[in-house]
Formats: C-alpha cells, sequence, structure tokens
C-alpha cells in the first residue's frame, strides 16, 4: 500500500468521538441575557469538571470536549457583550454625550478633524468682504 491509502485507512478506522453538540451563534442570539448568563455558567461547570477528569486521566473524549466547551464559552460571551453594548447604543441614542466606546472608533486624525459645517464656517468680517467685493 501506498502512504495515502494507508493514511486514509488508518483515518476509517479511527473510532468517532462522541462531541458535544456545538453552539449555534444565532440561537444564541435569541435568548434572553438571563438564559445567557445560565448557559454560562453551566458550561463553565462543565468545563471544571472536564478540566479534573484530564488531571485524573480521563477518557479522550473528554480531552477532545474541552476544546468544545471552551469555543462555546467564548461564543456565549461574545453574543452576551453586543447584546449589552447594543443596548447601551439605544439608551443613549440622540443624547449629547456618548460613552467612549460607543462612539464610531475611525482614526484618531478623523475623529480630530473639523465637522463639514465647521469647515465652511465664516467669521462676520469676512462674510462682508465677500459680499462687498464679491
Amino acid at each position: 500500500r501506498s502512504d495515502r491509502s494507508r493514511a486514509r485507512h488508518a483515518i476509517a478506522l479511527r473510532p468517532q468521538l462522541p462531541e458535544m453538540t456545538k453552539l449555534k451563534a444565532y440561537e444564541l442570539r435569541s435568548k434572553t441575557s438571563k438564559e445567557l448568563l445560565k448557559e454560562l455558567d453551566d458550561m463553565k461547570a462543565e468545563l471544571a469538571t472536564l478540566r479534573v477528569a484530564k488531571v485524573s486521566g480521563g477518557a479522550a473524549s473528554k480531552l477532545a470536549k474541552i476544546k468544545v466547551v471552551r469555543k462555546n464559552i467564548a461564543r456565549i460571551l461574545t453574543v452576551y457583550s453586543t447584546k449589552q453594548k447594543t443596548e447601551a447604543r439605544k439608551q443613549y441614542k440622540g443624547k449629547k454625550y456618548m460613552p467612549l466606546d460607543l462612539r464610531p472608533k475611525k482614526t484618531r486624525k478623523i475623529r480630530r478633524a473639523l465637522k463639514v459645517e465647521q469647515k465652511f464656517m465664516k467669521l462676520p468680517k469676512q462674510k462682508v468682504k465677500l459680499s462687498n467685493f464679491p
């Protein structure tokens, strides 16, 4: 047998590990903040038990689950933080001042630049001069 066919054969014979289901972000977005936090606590508890299993020489399936659980935790935190930010944006919409993290990032140079209306403003003396000498 060639190396390639041997590798293919080895992959086919490898036992399939029962994976924990990967959470979908679109499903998480439909949940409330309280549900997300509850799910986060469950995931963190499961991660702790998996880490204990790793130290005590647990099965390979449990070791493979650690990565999935960590990614799920990250997904939950991401969805939760975006939810919080959108709620804060709604709260500050139309207000004069807004927290720095809700303002558009852009670049420092663009943020410091004059606004369009400021750029074309004229002093009273300039207005008179323009009207007298068009």
